[in-house]
């Protein structure tokens, strides 16, 4: 698969894939016949990076901070899609933007600080209001498509997972989506429930949105569903034909709840998947 940058992509080129990978100008290389010059690029290009400057910082949770960033130059992208952030050369970390390009001019990141996690650390500990981070992108196929506004949808989410949904939320609902949207985020600890709040004054604004919180530890309060997200939303939901499907946190999770919704009737073509893989940082140096 390449991508092209100048040029109108023949459509036959463009068959099969999905309709977020078409819009961004992506094609089989082995079925295109182009009808005019084309600039093409890989699929894995490395762009250049660009400055942002830190407006805001939040801590949402006690090892979770939403940063806002503004770019320094129009970033076009759409929610639910991710950025490169670096640190320095050689630490680069992605993140999924939470945020709505229509109504919002900065960007919205939700940033899991882990152990030993020296882009987190460093984002959530040193990094300043004020001050500048090297970003790219954006990339990912995991957002929203204006077509078919009374498919109903399914997004599942783990952790900080949940950024890119929020950001596909806000979009299907900007764009007047009239089908059922059902929200199921997961954590084991309470404490990684971190968008209650934000989450439940939208349900209450928006009547076809449903949001369902998830705890799969123990002692779960009254008013959250006890159990895995994904179990526990698949089994609400056990016939998915014509749905769309989004599932966004830890790969085993988004693996095996993409086969679970294809087996409950979903098209492959409907379900967006946008797993988070992590540096093991186990093998990582610690100096």
């Amino acid at each position: 698969m390449l991508r092209a940058t100048k040029g109108k992509v023949p459509d036959k080129a463009q068959q099969g894939l999905k309709d977020t990978l078409r819009e961004q100008q992506y094609f089989l290389a082995c079925m295109c016949i182009p009808d005019e010059d084309l600039h093409i690029v890989s699929a894995d290009d490395i762009e250049l990076f660009e400055h942002a400057v830190v407006r805001e910082k939040k801590m949402l949770a006690n090892d979770i901070c939403q940063l806002v960033i503004e770019p320094a130059m129009p970033l076009y992208y759409h929610a639910g899609q991710f950025i490169n952030l670096r640190r320095d050369a050689g630490l680069v970390r992605s993140y999924s933007l939470a945020s709505l390009p229509q109504t919002d001019s900065c960007l919205e990141l939700h940033i899991k600080r882990f152990d030993n996690g020296r882009v987190s650390q460093w984002l959530i500990d040193e990094l300043q209001v004020g001050q500048s981070v090297d970003i790219q992108g954006p990339y990912g196929t995991c957002y929203y498509s204006k077509d078919k506004s009374q498919q109903n949808m399914l997004l599942i989410g783990t952790g900080t997972g949940l950024a890119p949904l929020v950001g596909i939320i806000k979009d299907a609902l900007f764009n007047h989506h009239q089908g059922e949207i059902y929200l199921y985020h997961g954590s084991r600890e309470l404490s990684g429930l971190y968008y209650q709040a934000e989450l439940s004054a939208i349900e209450k604004r928006f009547p076809q949105f449903h949001y369902i919180a998830c705890l799969s530890g123990e002692d779960v309060p009254h008013g959250i569903a006890s159990g895995r997200a994904h179990d526990i939303a698949l089994a609400q939901h056990k016939a998915l034909k014509d749905w769309r499907v989004y599932l966004s946190g830890i790969p085993v999770m988004v693996t095996g709840a993409k086969k679970r919704a294809f087996l409950a009737g979903a098209k492959m073509n409907d379900i967006y998947a946008d797993p988070f893989e992590m540096t093991d940082l186990r093998k990582a140096s610690r100096s």
